[in-house]
């Protein structure tokens, strides 16, 4: 049972040192505790510990030096994308002209009942999907898979897609993108994802679901991204405002709902 536990008790520390690093309670150049100190602090064995430093380190996020000790590497220099979640469309533009992208897949299937019931589609209703790696860099940061209604897929073409931005697409076939509603929340990566993005299958990512509506009201574009938490960010600008007894915090840009009135 040991044998079976241990690893996943390594990948645990792993994770729970990778996340102090990535937030800087571990900060670039500081040593990591003794191997002793670290198997009581997160109750493990020290097998456990070299498991999880040897992963760190293959990683790149640390430094092993034989008689020293275990040292956090400076940043690999690996840009990071960060977009405001408060401006979508203006974001999505600069995003197709600063990151490379990869077309994995491009075909019609029938709506996902999820996907159609967002898009107003109906039950039998054909989609375009797509599957996308976004990179900055060389270095992969995103799985996007989107879906669009036939009718707007049948305006493009796979090569279209696999050298124009979606958004550059939609826009050229006389689509107005009049709003869009996402959420945002957290994942962890499958076989095909980690695979795409060079990471380890279960490790963590960021999720983002994106609908994207016309003036009509209508459904344009589903979007599903999965971004590595480590070179990728969401930031949002905020205001305060309101009436002094009734102060909130507001984005700025005003935040309105997407859906044409």
């Amino acid at each position: 049972m040991d044998a079976v536990v241990e690893p996943f008790k390594a990948r645990r520390v792993y994770l729970l040192l990778s996340d102090r690093i990535a937030t800087g309670d571990l900060r670039p150049g500081a040593r990591l505790p003794a191997e002793p100190l670290l198997a009581a602090d997160y109750s493990v064995s020290r097998v456990t510990i070299r498991r999880a430093l040897a992963r760190l380190a293959a990683d790149g996020a640390v430094e092993r030096r034989p008689g020293v000790g275990n040292f956090v590497r400076q940043p690999a220099g690996t840009p990071i994308s960060a977009v405001d979640i408060a401006d979508v469309f203006a974001n999505l533009r600069e995003m197709g002209r600063s990151t490379d992208v990869r077309l994995l897949s491009f075909g019609y299937v029938p709506a996902p009942p999820p996907v159609a019931e967002q898009l107003g589609l109906g039950d039998a209703a054909l989609v375009q999907r797509s599957v996308r790696v976004r990179s900055i860099a060389g270095a992969p940061f995103s799985y996007l898979t989107t879906h669009v209604p036939e009718q707007i897929g049948r305006t493009y073409s796979e090569a279209d897609l696999a050298s124009v931005a979606l958004l550059t697409l939609l826009e050229r076939s006389g689509l107005v993108l009049a709003g869009a509603r996402q959420t945002i929340g957290v994942s962890i990566a499958g076989p095909d994802v980690a695979r795409a993005l060079e990471l380890e299958i279960g490790a963590p990512l960021l999720s983002l679901t994106r609908v994207v509506y016309g003036r009509d009201g209508r459904g344009i574009e589903h979007l599903h991204g999965l971004y590595r938490p480590d070179r990728f960010t969401f930031k949002i600008d905020l205001l305060r405002t309101g009436a002094p007894d009734a102060r909130r915090w507001k984005p700025s840009p005003a935040d309105l709902d997407p859906r044409p009135t």
